[in-house]
């Protein structure tokens, strides 16, 4: 009875340890790309510049759980350092955490002595750098992903996609950047129906809320003009600059079955023919028996005695 026991918690043991590993990969962010700025006027261990750097990180863990952007400031010159943060905003809020809580850990083992670096993932990027880039346009570094799949209605599909974008800009660059929890942020979802077959377009654009409306247009449009550039016929595309991003996903809707064909006419009820009549010739042999009449084409009979 005892070895059954443990037996069985042995199995629901690992049972638990299978499912909460299943659990965290699951979980865990997608990394994109990382860039680590080459140059010669890197930073040393025992640098202020480095001990700058983990303290900014260090307060953008502690400050992803509040909401998807965060900027940070620390140290004199020439040791100082800036530093920020920007979720996607169709995210939960404890995703962006778990992004940023593993970006700001990753980006100073893989750059490790390097003043400027980035690192990009689906949900969130995460940068620092000895010069200052807020309210600053920057295009560069910046990192697409797509699918190989091809959108529907591929012929005008880009067209498409471009008109959608440039109504989300309008809506995105004219909101407040403080009249929301995320600024700058605009999701959308379109039942788009053309005559080679409808699909269901949802599109998000997001500007980082440092940049004023201008700057966020500008920025969006550059965004834009790379996506459509790469990968305008894609079933899925997404693009994460320094201070902006777009993402759009087109899903093609089944395809309803053809009408059924109208029920043929009904076709006219096939007369049967009286049967024949015999005249008995008089003092002729009589005739017993049946008839039977099968349609073999349509009116060629052939009569059974």
């Amino acid at each position: 009875m005892i070895k059954s026991l443990s037996s069985i918690f042995c199995f629901l043991s690992l049972l638990s340890l299978l499912f909460s590993t299943s659990q965290t990969a699951i979980s865990q962010p997608d990394h994109m790309r990382t860039f680590c700025r080459q140059s010669s006027d890197n930073f040393t261990r025992t640098s202020s510049y480095r001990t700058n750097r983990e303290t900014l990180l260090s307060s953008l863990r502690e400050r992803s759980s509040l909401g998807t952007y965060a900027n940070a400031t620390t140290g004199l010159s020439p040791n100082t350092v800036r530093s920020m943060f920007l979720c996607r905003g169709d995210i939960t809020r404890k995703s962006c955490s778990d992004c940023v809580q593993t970006a700001t850990l990753e980006i100073s083992r893989n750059c490790t002595f390097q003043k400027e670096a980035f690192i990009f993932y689906e949900e969130c990027m995460v940068r620092y750098s000895d010069s200052s880039f807020f309210t600053l346009v920057e295009d560069r570094p910046f990192i697409t992903r797509y699918s190989p799949s091809s959108a529907p209605n591929t012929d005008r599909f880009g067209k498409t996609l471009s008109d959608k974008m440039d109504e989300l800009i309008t809506r995105a660059s004219s909101s407040s950047s403080s009249s929301s929890s995320t600024p700058y942020f605009v999701e959308d979802q379109e039942r788009v129906t053309q005559f080679e077959g409808s699909y269901d377009l949802v599109s998000i654009v997001q500007c980082s809320p440092d940049l004023d409306s201008r700057n966020c247009t500008v920025c969006l449009k550059l965004a834009v003009q790379k996506i459509l550039d790469c990968c305008s016929r894609s079933l899925l595309a997404q693009i994460f600059t320094p201070k902006c991003l777009l993402r759009y996903e087109a899903s093609a809707l089944s395809s309803p079955p053809p009408p059924s064909p109208p029920p043929p006419p009904r076709s006219p009820p096939v007369l049967r023919p009286s049967p024949p009549r015999f005249r008995r010739p008089q003092n002729g042999p009589s005739f017993s028996g049946s008839f039977s009449i099968n349609v073999i084409k349509g009116n060629h009979f052939v009569v059974k005695i």
